[in-house]
């Protein structure tokens, strides 16, 4: 069974800095894509950054600049690295990919159950 595990959520003061993982495990063959998504309280989920086939990235206006996604495919995880937070940034993240495993001759979708992250003013 395909898990994604994030990690590297917590409490920053605005200005600030974090590091958010998302490691994917479980008999998986091959990764399409992987983004990450935030939910604040009251809205809607959003696409923050991701990577898509070919080692594209793309990332939401919000965040150019501030973020960074990278990926080790050796070791299935993507990052983002995410600096100057601002209180706004306040959400819970998700990782959310799209894996091939072994057992399957498709690409299936993922979520996490998500990191939170708070940035206090």
């Amino acid at each position: 069974q395909v898990q994604l595990v994030e990690s590297g959520g917590g409490l920053v003061q605005a200005g600030g800095s974090l590091r958010l993982s998302c490691a994917a495990s479980g008999g998986i063959r091959s990764i399409n894509a992987m983004y990450w998504y935030r939910q604040a309280p009251g809205k809607q989920r959003e696409f923050v950054a991701g990577f898509t086939s070919g080692d594209s990235t793309n990332y939401a206006d919000s965040v150019k600049g501030r973020f960074t996604i990278t990926r080790d495919n050796a070791k299935n995880t993507v990052y983002l690295q995410m600096n100057s937070l601002k209180p706004e940034d306040t959400a819970v993240y998700y990782c959310n990919a799209q894996i091939r495993q072994y057992t399957s001759a498709y690409y299936s979708e993922y979520w996490g159950r998500g990191t939170q992250v708070t940035v206090s003013s």
